[in-house]
């Protein structure tokens, strides 16, 4: 009996806490899913029905729904950012570590501004300050060089692009932190012993310093990929803004679904692509998080 208690007393002050889990976290996504099999929206707010499994084959069956091409830029932008992301980082970070550089604290400081100011305060900065058709810095500078004016957002090609500078802008200096750490760890000794067996400079960075940099920054890349994927403030807040609709109709999973819950207010079908984005986001971590013997083979 006295063993039972023992084994309850951890249970008994977790509790709460699974408790606080449960209404927070597992309440929610129970619900969204029981949502996604229903017609609820706003004509059918409280005299929902049970519908099975047609909101996901409206979303992953048909072709014109806008999902299917929403999860393909998607997967374009979490890539293409991934990508330049960490590839301008490593540079960066590579430079910001140079021998003799000088004020190295002050450049590294800058750097941590973009990262620093809120997200809101930066995209909408943006938005006027860069972007903006007649009174953006960009457009005012290809007017001073004799060129015509370009409105950034108004077609989707231009406004993925846009995006996408943003998005740099903004994640960039958390890369470079991390990426400049990282490279700070390397034990400087395999740096010496290349250069006496005569190893150049991008010998050295092949060699050593990415290999080095992978298990350290694995965490930091995997994370960043997840929030990424699942964007919503930039893309909403350059081209789909109530009141500053841009003219692009590039739309992300987030997008897609934030549109069909407060646009069209089609409940179900929002909730069944929040569904699907949270399956996709689970398997992704699992394949992720698989044991490393797996990843070796």
């Amino acid at each position: 009996m006295k063993n039972l208690k023992k084994a309850l007393i951890p249970w008994l002050y977790s509790l709460p806490s699974f408790l606080l889990i449960g209404i927070v976290v597992l309440f929610p996504i129970l619900y969204t899913g029981y949502i996604s099999f229903t017609n609820m929206n706003l004509y059918h707010w409280q005299d929902f029905t049970f519908i099975g499994l047609n909101n996901y084959i409206r979303a992953l069956g048909k072709l014109d729904s806008g999902f299917l091409s929403a999860l393909g830029t998607t997967l374009l932008w979490t890539v293409a950012n991934m990508f330049f992301d960490v590839g301008i980082a490593y540079i960066l970070a590579v430079m910001l570590n140079t021998k003799g550089l000088r004020a190295k604290r002050i450049y590294k400081t800058l750097l941590v501004f973009p990262w620093a100011m809120p997200a809101y305060v930066s995209i909408l900065v943006w938005r006027v300050g860069m972007f903006n058709t007649e009174f953006g810095l960009i457009n005012r500078m290809l007017v001073a060089l004799g060129f015509e004016k370009v409105n950034f957002l108004s077609k989707n090609l231009s406004a993925f692009l846009s995006c996408m500078v943003l998005s740099l802008w903004m994640s960039l200096p958390y890369m470079v932190t991390m990426m400049d750490g990282a490279l700070q760890s390397i034990d400087q000794s395999m740096y010496e012993s290349a250069v006496l067996d005569g190893a150049n400079t991008w010998q050295k960075n092949w060699y050593i310093t990415i290999p080095s940099l992978k298990k350290i920054m694995a965490p930091v890349v995997i994370m960043t990929t997840f929030m990424t994927f699942k964007q919503f403030d930039i893309v909403y807040l350059l081209t789909m803004q109530k009141g500053a609709v841009s003219g692009s109709t590039m739309q992300t999973v987030i997008t897609y679904a934030h549109q069909n819950a407060f646009v069209t207010n089609n409940y179900g079908l929002s909730s069944a692509v929040s569904i699907v984005i949270f399956g996709m986001i689970i398997l992704f971590s699992f394949w992720t998080n698989r044991p490393a013997s797996e990843k070796e083979n």
